[in-house]
């Protein structure tokens, strides 16, 4: 259904009791003592959300209009800043967060800000953003679930649903109320350094994996403890450009972007997706943070999107190919239908530049005002007016156990099984000693990958977890596991040997491989050590894209790709030894090499392994 149908479905929530701050606020708001019993239209619960918002952009001014179309980076303004400048929104981009990076400390600096948005004239709460793409993955202790990528060749759209909402009752509990998740977008290029972050290279894998929509934000927005906004992005063909290469230009005609690249978002926007992100990408040419056609026309119009676009992390500022927002680059993105613009810096800048076009003629005030109600429709929906803290009650969920054995489910079902040479997999759980190598075995910053802790990850115990190789020891308890990173010793009764390599962790930008994905000099000299053991090998791939094996994969004898399975490395364990079958399909073509990419399903081209391929026991 359209997104007009279902906000129309929407209520308000039950009655229940005003802010603490509810008396100062009817004072704020210039109420007299008649009116002193009843509250202000916009603060009663059991308005109609139109008339809530209608109420309140009443009583705003210009510049407390433009306040809400901005959302600022936490380092640069505090509480008091917000409050000052009536911002509508905080965000903690990759790695910004609290000292300690406890939920605790997240839950304290989310209220600190709510408090201070709420003590003001007008009493209007912030939205506070995040990307929680795979878990709460800035909190230290959260559980981190597999990356979209490990989701796609799973392949189970209620599982993904299942996911999203464990990772909405984290999010929630620290009070963050709004997600950057799901990117929904369909990579055409594995070299990109976002890849992990598609669910496959065809349209139809990412639009049933919206079902992440109704995860994050329940039946309805706002219906329930753990609702959180859910964000599609990165709009649109952000995962098509030009080699690759992140925040590039996607050349292709209108009928391909339509065909492969729009389906996604409208099975979003069709199932009520509260927001939506546009990428720093271009469409020949055309930057869409400036593509008044794209954003406006189709996804506004055609669509029917009444939400909330925002752009990505000062991607107006990038318009003209810098960072920092010009008065030109603001009218430009706003007049193109952007409602809410993230920013690094400059929040005052922002109210003064954007008051000034307006001032000129240049924005017209029906459009400030269109994006404002966007806003605060949203804010309403939310129920941030009745409840604007952190669920507080929800923080012993956070890395609970409950949430941990999703993760590792999630984990196990994105396995997939590439080779089996002589039925060597599954591994028997008791026997001869095995030999394990390979750097990521036992490193759960490598296995979790980029967005972890940080905006590009890092190896090491960055956060709470099993490692691949724990989850070894666990399944095979009475046997005699050695774990050798290097294989510089193969001369041990081994039975079987298991290196675990791949990829170390990276986010986008830093993880572009114009040259292609390969196997490190590390990674060869371990695998070639074991090859030449005699050993019989299992291989298993960590990698947020695949990995050119070719060369190489004749002397292996079981090949699985574990992507980027996250903090339960056991889940991978359980496929090894055959606890849970190997059920995980290819979301994406297996390049023959290298020099293959780009190479997708229909293109002619004949990969090594095709997607859909993965074998069983």
């Amino acid at each position: 259904m359209p997104a007009s149908a279902h906000r129309a479905r929407r209520r308000p929530r039950g009655a229940a009791p005003l802010l603490a701050a509810g008396a100062a606020i009817l004072f704020a708001t210039g109420l007299g003592p008649a009116q002193a019993g009843a509250p202000p239209a916009y603060l009663d619960p059991r308005a109609e959300t139109d008339r809530r918002v209608e109420d309140l952009m009443a009583r705003m001014s210009l510049e407390d209009k433009l306040g809400q179309m901005v959302q600022i980076e936490r380092a640069a303004a505090d509480p008091a800043a917000v409050a000052e400048h009536r911002l509508g929104s905080v965000l903690s981009a990759g790695g910004s967060g609290p000292e300690p990076n406890t939920p605790e400390a997240w839950a304290d600096m989310y209220d600190a800000y709510q408090r201070a948005a709420l003590d003001t004239p007008l009493g209007i709460p912030i939205l506070y953003g995040v990307d929680a793409v795979h878990g709460h993955n800035n909190v230290h202790g959260a559980t981190i679930f597999p990356h979209n990528i490990g989701l796609g060749a799973a392949g189970d759209p209620e599982l993904v649903r299942r996911v999203a909402e464990a990772t909405a009752v984290e999010v929630a509990a620290t009070g963050i109320d709004w997600n950057f998740a799901p990117c929904v977008c369909v990579v055409r290029d594995d070299r990109w350094g976002r890849s992990y972050e598609s669910f496959g290279e065809t349209p139809a894998l990412p639009s049933a994996m919206t079902t992440a929509v109704d995860g994050y934000q329940g039946a309805r927005l706002g219906g329930g403890a753990a609702s959180v906004m859910a964000t599609a992005k990165h709009y649109l063909g952000d995962g098509a450009t030009e080699d690759g290469t992140d925040r590039g230009d996607v050349r292709v005609d209108e009928e391909e972007l339509r065909a492969v690249h729009l389906p996604p978002f409208r099975e979003a926007v069709r199932r009520g997706v509260a927001s939506v992100m546009v990428s720093y990408s271009s469409w020949n040419g055309v930057k869409a943070h400036a593509d008044r056609y794209l954003i406006t026309d189709v996804l506004k119009g055609e669509l029917g999107f009444d939400g909330v676009v925002v752009s990505d992390f000062d991607g107006v500022g990038r318009i003209s190919g810098g960072r920092d927002f010009t008065a030109e680059e603001l009218t430009t993105a706003v007049n193109a239908g952007m409602d809410m613009v993230m920013l690094s810096k400059g929040h005052d800048r922002f109210v003064t530049d954007l008051a000034g076009e307006v001032a000129a003629g240049r924005v017209p005030v029906a459009r400030i005002d269109d994006a404002v109600r966007r806003i605060l429709t949203a804010k309403v929906d939310m129920g941030l007016f009745e409840a604007p803290f952190a669920r507080r009650d929800l923080l012993p969920e956070v890395g609970g156990e409950e949430h941990r054995a999703l993760a590792r489910e999630a984990a196990a079902a994105s396995q997939v099984l590439l080779k089996n040479d002589g039925g060597l997999l599954p591994l028997a759980p008791g026997g001869g000693p095995l030999l394990v190598a390979g750097k990521n075995a036992d490193d759960i910053g490598n296995q979790s990958g980029g967005w972890t802790i940080t905006w590009q990850g890092g190896s090491g115990d960055i956060t709470e977890g099993t490692s691949i190789l724990e989850g070894i020891r666990a399944a095979a308890p009475d046997t005699e596991v050695v774990y050798d990173r290097h294989a510089e010793d193969t001369d041990g009764p081994y039975r079987a040997a298991v290196a675990v390599v791949g990829e170390t962790p990276y986010a986008e930008g830093y993880g572009d491989r114009p040259e292609g994905v390969v196997l490190d000099e590390e990674d060869t000299a371990t695998l070639t050590r074991l090859a030449e053991s005699g050993l019989p090998l299992v291989v298993v791939v960590v990698s947020g894209r695949p990995v050119d094996v070719a060369d190489h994969i004749g002397a292996w004898d079981a090949l699985v790709a574990a992507w980027l399975p996250g903090s339960e490395g056991a889940g991978v364990a359980d496929v090894l030894f055959g606890a849970v079958p190997p059920t995980g399909r290819l979301p994406v073509s297996w390049p023959r090499s290298a020099e293959q990419q780009p190479v997708n399903e229909g293109d002619g081209q004949s990969p090594l392994f095709a997607p859909g391929f993965g074998l069983t026991y």
